[in-house]
């Protein structure tokens, strides 16, 4: 637990409330039918809830994912949802830590985001340009593109991001 907030894997029962977060935290996108997909995916994905005085108040989804001829496991960092009232209380943050935190435990070498660089930088993720996403970002998404070494070889990879089907909507990359 970091500052009252205890991060935890999801359960089936949580499922409710999860469906309830993305809509308030993101009312002009649709991301629960990929979140539904996702947590379909089983243990290929890392479903994290964020719990503050007693309420499931975040969730976020690491999905376990590969770069086209090379041997590392990569994952893909993404939705990553606070419920608007509790945003800026270290929720997101307490969920993506642990999250790279398991994800390191488990042998994961990189982590992948499309996302807010002034966000994602607070955990070291920096642009990248040797990974490419699944498909092409319109340009002035290119800096949202961005990666995290979780190993000390810090030797960047090279090639194209392959993700799982859930992943697999030009729209989910692109305006």
């Amino acid at each position: 637990m970091s500052g009252g907030i205890e991060v935890r894997e999801s359960h089936p029962e949580d499922g409710a409330l999860i469906e309830a977060l993305y809509p308030s935290a993101f009312p002009d996108e649709d991301l629960l039918p990929l979140v539904r997909e996702l947590l379909r995916e089983g243990p290929a994905v890392l479903s994290l809830v964020g719990i503050l005085d007693g309420a499931l108040t975040g969730h976020v989804v690491f999905t376990t994912c590969g770069v086209l001829g090379a041997p590392d496991k990569v994952a893909l960092l993404g939705p990553l949802a606070v419920a608007p009232a509790r945003q800026k209380q270290g929720i997101g943050s307490a969920m993506v830590r642990a999250g790279l935190q398991q994800l390191q435990s488990a042998g994961v070498s990189r982590v992948y985001v499309l996302g807010d660089p002034a966000y994602y930088s607070r955990f070291g993720f920096v642009p990248d340009d040797n990974v490419t996403p699944p498909y092409e970002l319109p340009e002035e998404w290119r800096g949202a593109w961005q990666s995290l070494s979780l190993c000390d070889d810090t030797s960047p990879l090279h090639g194209a991001l392959s993700v799982p089907q859930p992943w697999r909507k030009p729209a989910l990359w692109g305006p």
